[in-house]
């Protein structure tokens, strides 16, 4: 393997902590942003642009993940097969989720709603990247896989 072919291996591994790092930060920024809106008064728009593109890159990541990555890890480690399974089953709960902030922020929930929303995914979204990272960085420095990183690991 040349040392080209091993930076791009082991690459997969620091893209994804890259990713979740910034998901975590635009779930921060939307949660700053919630705070400068209380008290309860309609969402602004700002607030809302704040949602709409953390909703899309954090289901976009997710999106990625089980059309590239993941297909990609169970060929070259079908052992994986159950800890890829619950991953899957994360981002539909995570999804869910989304949709139901989605659907507050469609209708002009409070800044307080949208908190409680933001809280609950922060929670979730935390813990399933702490279990993902645990259980695939290693696999992703020896992964051969081809692809654009946004392809494979959402567009961010």
């Amino acid at each position: 393997m040349t040392e080209r072919e091993s930076s791009r291996l082991i690459a997969w591994s620091a893209e994804l902590r890259r990713v979740h790092q910034r998901l975590r930060d635009a779930l921060r920024v939307t949660r700053d942003a919630v705070h400068e809106g209380l008290p309860a008064e309609p969402a602004s728009r700002d607030l809302l642009l704040y949602c709409h593109g953390f909703c899309a890159a954090l289901d976009g990541h997710h999106r990625g993940e089980d059309r590239s990555l993941f297909p990609a890890i169970r060929a070259a480690h079908p052992e994986l097969a159950p800890t890829l399974a619950a991953l899957e089953q994360d981002h539909s709960m995570i999804a869910h989720l989304l949709g139901a902030l989605q659907t507050a922020v469609d209708a002009g929930g409070s800044p307080e709603e949208l908190d409680r929303h933001l809280e609950g995914i922060a929670a979730i979204m935390e813990s399933h990247f702490r279990y993902e990272e645990r259980q695939l960085l290693t696999v992703l420095d020896g992964l051969a896989l081809e692809g654009a990183v946004d392809e494979v690991l959402g567009p961010l």
